[in-house]
């Protein structure tokens, strides 16, 4: 019996077509996974409405499964979790370098078993995570920490309700603390916490079952603790990074979309600096319309923690700017190593020149942590525009990278091959496919592996 070939898939674009119709968006693709862990606090079955199937979202099925819990699939994007008869404390090995969120784990094991065990997270190779942040919190809570090669191994008599102060506002290090809070013993309060949509999409979700937590002024969070928490419906908020992928894209190829259920008030610097560069757009009760009405201008921009402009949509946005006249700069401020793309972008044509910002005080400019890593890389970026990109073929290596070169693929003149293409279908579903219904010329196909 002849052994079938392996084979990868690959996206063949012809760019330079206009992208015109309607969007409409799933759930936030850092949301969904998430409160699928959420749900395992829970005493019973929980239903999650509107979840991106994304490949974390079957990562963290696959562990919930292997733990003895049961992911039911309804629909297309509609989930119920049930962890009435989880057994175990220990996540499989195999699960590490699969997806990033296994350490978010932490919360519901500790509250369930007193102890767990998980292996070191992975994910995106974009910069340093600081998994301190993470374990310092949950020390706070009584946890004892010892790590063994690569496990992390966690062990409570009890969750303790404390008062945590994180170094840098942190998405998942806030939702971690978060789900350890909730069914801790006494009142936590919890300081510099993140302010993103998602980590507030699970405090809207955990309050639904039960859980007694409310946001303060200046990044307090108050949580206290209580005996149980219910099971509930609750849908998840949309995906604010598609909203922007397909923002730009409609731009840069001079067409005219609408994006359903997009949401004003995630998207608020993003739509200042939209607006700025001179990008078309108009807010409906159906969401919001991005259309292109003049030539792009240049822009200067910084990330930032949440109500700034995120680190996801930096990549993007570069891309954006090679089409605009003028020079615009970037300054990226929350990971150490997120230019990975600028050699590919600057291959395809794009006049990037990286520098440094040489901060007086850059433990107050950037939200890594300085200390450990002396010698990042140049974390600003010109960008001189407007230059001619040319079509490219390449490997993707992370999500944002790859909806970065595809947009550089739909504008190009001429043929791209996109491979390594799971990185993109890893937080954009079906992006082909709602590509080519908005006029996009994108086939995927599967080519032989060599041996």
């Amino acid at each position: 019996m002849k052994k079938k070939k392996k084979t990868k898939e690959i996206f063949l674009i012809e760019g330079g077509n206009p992208l015109r119709g309607v969007i409409i968006l799933g759930g936030a693709k850092n949301a969904g996974f998430k409160l699928m862990i959420a749900s395992l606090l829970l005493q019973a079955e929980s239903t999650l409405l509107n979840i991106t199937p994304i490949g974390d979202v079957q990562t963290v099925k696959e562990i919930i499964t292997a733990l003895g819990g049961k992911v039911t699939k309804h629909g297309a994007r509609n989930y119920l979790i049930d962890p009435t008869n989880i057994h175990s404390h220990k996540i499989p090995d195999r699960f590490g370098e699969r997806s990033r969120a296994s350490l978010l784990f932490a919360g519901p094991l500790l509250a369930r078993f007193k102890e767990a065990i998980i292996p070191f997270p992975g994910g995106d190779r974009i910069g340093s995570r600081d998994l301190d942040r993470h374990f310092d919190g949950l020390r706070a809570f009584g946890v004892d920490i010892q790590i063994k090669g690569n496990l992390i191994y966690l062990s409570t008599k009890k969750l303790k309700g404390t008062h945590y102060r994180l170094k840098k506002p942190s998405h998942t290090a806030t939702e971690t603390l978060l789900m350890a809070a909730v069914l801790a013993q006494g009142k936590t309060i919890l300081e510099n916490t993140a302010l993103e949509p998602e980590v507030d999409d699970m405090i809207t979700f955990l309050n639904k079952a039960g859980a007694a937590i409310k946001r303060k002024p200046n990044r307090t969070i108050e949580i206290n603790g209580v005996k149980k928490l219910k099971p509930v419906i609750h849908k998840v908020i949309p995906d604010r990074n598609q909203v922007v992928t397909y923002a730009i894209a409609a731009v840069l190829t001079k067409g005219d979309i609408i994006i359903e259920d997009a949401n004003k008030n995630h998207l608020k610097t993003f739509l200042e600096k939209f607006d700025e560069a001179g990008g078309g757009y108009q807010m409906g009760e159906y969401g919001i319309r991005f259309f292109y009405k003049q030539p792009i201008k240049a822009t200067h921009v910084a990330t930032a923690p949440h109500p700034g402009f995120m680190t996801d949509w930096q990549p993007l946005w570069t891309t954006f700017m090679t089409q605009a006249e003028g020079e615009s700069t970037l300054i990226e401020t929350i990971y150490d190593n997120r230019f990975q793309y600028v050699p590919i972008l600057s291959g395809a044509g794009a006049n990037i020149l990286p520098f440094d910002l040489n901060p007086q005080n850059p433990d107050e400019v950037y939200n890594f942590n300085v200390k450990e890593n002396k010698k990042y890389n140049k974390q600003g970026i010109k960008i001189k525009g407007k230059t001619f990109l040319k079509p490219i073929a390449i490997d993707i290596s992370d999500v944002r990278f790859g909806a970065t070169l595809l947009l550089v693929a739909l504008i190009a003149n001429g043929k791209s091959e996109l491979r390594e293409i799971h990185h993109i279908v890893r937080g954009y579903y079906d992006i082909d496919k709602n590509l080519i219904l908005l006029g996009a010329k994108i086939k995927r196909i599967r080519r032989p592996i060599p041996a």
